[in-house]
Parts: structure tokens; C-alpha cells; sequence
């Protein structure tokens, strides 16, 4: 069955004015995400994953960015909207989870009410928006719903707290959710309670989900597709089973020979050299040559070509024998 394509990106990029010049945060970013997908974003700390997130909403928080490329919703370029136009986009046909819910949730007003204000806007009876609250609260998995619908953030643990912006970001039924490292700071078995959760109710309500991550575990665990990022690139992009099976980017490879063996006898765990280095004004040259066992001259000077090895299985590098590469 052919999927419908839900949201495209197309050579996006963010640049931040400071002093000296722009700093390249997010550069010539291109993918699809389908309805009923889970599209994991995968990269370390700093890579440009939360920028793509919060450019696709326009809540890039310092108002000194410069964004071009296209963000198409639903056939709808979202740069184009006006502020007002946006408002009835955001949370209604676009949901995000944020990393930190304690920071999220207002303190003063209880988790309930919070919920209950964004099912208000669609001019639902407050008591019928109140019963609501607390189904959605039920399907989020939270325990005695009623009771800590009526509780206020401070008195819910991590992973009840993130249950609450779940059910927020659901309440208006989302066609793609936005979950900006959900997991972060909580324990092991709370983390797999979450995803379990956000899973499942992609499966109920073939909703999309962006999963924003640097935990190759989470990728494994529940993602579709996968698009690791490097330095404010997508350096490739391809199946959860492509990418794990075959990774062809230097980075990718050895992202993988850094994750933890089942046993000792498979060796230690590799790292890789060097530092992301600071991308200023869009510096020509592949962005992982100071860290690539690979690189050659080449690679300082010229932007490096993207390969397509199958319809979904995409990587952009130098290196054009894949074979060799993995060596």
C-alpha cells in the first residue's frame, strides 16, 4: 500500500546572527514523514534536531534566526502562513512534546485544568471537556486519572508529568506529534513505559510521530524511518533496519561500533576523535572530515555528493564504494 505523504521538508536551514557572521545550525535538511510513521531524528547533543522541531512551528525562542527551505504540511508551505494563520495549526493539526514537562506545565494550576484549556478553544462544554480530560488521561496510562487530573505538577513524578503532556498534545487529535527527546531524565522502565505508550496510540490513531532522540536504543525500540544528523546536516537517512544492517556514513558506522556489546569478549566501546567543529557562514567541505578516519582533501573543499542506494536508503559522502567504506 502506498503511503500518503504527511509532512516534506525541503533544504531547510536555519542560520542564528552572531558575532562575526551566522552560525549554521541547520543546513540543506530534506525528508518526508507519512501518515501512521514514526520518523526518529537521531544525532549527538547540538546536532540542529530540536532547531528542525521548533522551525517547523516557528518557536525558535531568540527571533534572530534566518530560516529558508520548505516545510510543507498537508500541501500547505507552513513559512508561508501568517502568526494567526499558524495559531490554528499549532497543538490542532501539530502537537510537541517538550524535553522538560516540569518547565512546561504552569505550577500554579492543576494538571487537569491545563489540559481541559486546550480542549476549550474548540468550544467543547467545560464538563464535557472535563470527562475528556480524564479519558485522555486514562489512555496515557495514568493511574487513578480523576485524582491526578486534579493535582498540581509539583506533586507528579517524571514520567507522570511527561503522561500529562502526552495527553495534552493529544487532546486535539494531532496528525503528527513532535516528541523532542521524551524521555529524557527518566528511568529505564518509565522510558519504556513512555514510548510503549506513544506506540500504541500512533497504532490507534494512525498518527505520525517525530521522534527526536540521541538514544539509538529509542530508535531501535519503536521508530520507522530513521535520519541521523551531524553538525546541522542529515548525513543519512533510511529504514530502522537499513540503517542498524547496513550504515554507509562514516558517522553512522562508527555510532554504531560506539554502542554498548552484550558481552566483554566483543571488546570495548569506540569513540570518536576530535570535536563537532563550529559551522560558520556556510564553510564548504563535509562537516565530519576532522573527525573521519576517511577523509581525504577533497573532503575540506567540496560539499560532499548524496548517494541513493535504494528508494528509502540514502547517505551523502565521498566515498562512493560503500563496501570499502565499511571496512
Amino acid at each position: 500500500m502506498e503511503k500518503e505523504e504527511l509532512l516534506q521538508i525541503r533544504n531547510l536551514s536555519v542560520d542564528y546572527k552572531v558575532k562575526g557572521g551566522y552560525l549554521s545550525a541547520v543546513h540543506g535538511v530534506s525528508f518526508e514523514i507519512c501518515k501512521g510513521e514514526i520518523f526518529a531524528i537521531v544525532g549527538e547533543s547540538g546536532c540542529g534536531k530540536s532547531t528542525i522541531a521548533h522551525s517547523i512551528l516557528r518557536l525558535l525562542p531568540d527571533h534572530n534566526e534566518k530560516i529558508s527551505g520548505e516545510i510543507n504540511f498537508q500541501g500547505q508551505n507552513l513559512n508561508e502562513l501568517s502568526e494567526k494563520e499558524l495559531e490554528s495549526v499549532r497543538g490542532h493539526k501539530i502537537g510537541m512534546i517538550f524535553q522538560n514537562p516540569l518547565e512546561s506545565l504552569n505550577p500554579v494550576y492543576t494538571t487537569g485544568k491545563q489540559v481541559q484549556e486546550g480542549l476549550l478553544l474548540d468550544n467543547i462544554p467545560k464538563q464535557e471537556a472535563w470527562n475528556r480530560v480524564v479519558d485522555l488521561f486514562k489512555d496515557v496510562q495514568m493511574p487513578d486519572a480523576e485524582r491526578r487530573a486534579r493535582s498540581f505538577p509539583h506533586e507528579l513524578s517524571g514520567g507522570m508529568r511527561q503522561r500529562v503532556m502526552i495527553a495534552m498534545m493529544l487532546g486535539r487529535n494531532p496528525d503528527l506529534l513532535i516528541a523532542d527527546e521524551p524521555t529524557t531524565a527518566l528511568d529505564v522502565t518509565v522510558e519504556a513505559q513512555i514510548l510503549r505508550i506513544i506506540k500504541q496510540l500512533r497504532d490507534e490513531r494512525n498518527m505520525a510521530v517525530m521522534l527526536i532522540t540521541h538514544n539509538f536504543g529509542l530508535v531501535a525500540e519503536v521508530a520507522d524511518m530513521v535520519g541521523v544528523m551531524y553538525a546541522g546536516e542529515m548525513v543519512e537517512t533510511g529504514t530502522v533496519y537499513e540503517i542498524f544492517d547496513h550504515p554507509s556514513h562514516p558517522y553512522t558506522m562508527q555510532l554504531m561500533k560506539a554502542l554498548p556489546r552484550i558481552t566483554k569478549k566483543e571488546g570495548r566501546l569506540e569513540t570518536i576523535r576530535g570535536a563537532v567543529p563550529k559551522m560558520m557562514n556556510h564553510q564548504k567541505g563535509c562537516r565530519f572530515a576532522n573527525r573521519c578516519i576517511y577523509a581525504t582533501e577533497k573532503c575540506w573543499s567540496e560539499n560532499p555528493p548524496v548517494h541513493q542506494l535504494s528508494e528509502t536508503h540514502s547517505f551523502a559522502c565521498f566515498r562512493e564504494e560503500v563496501s570499502t567504506c565499511r571496512k
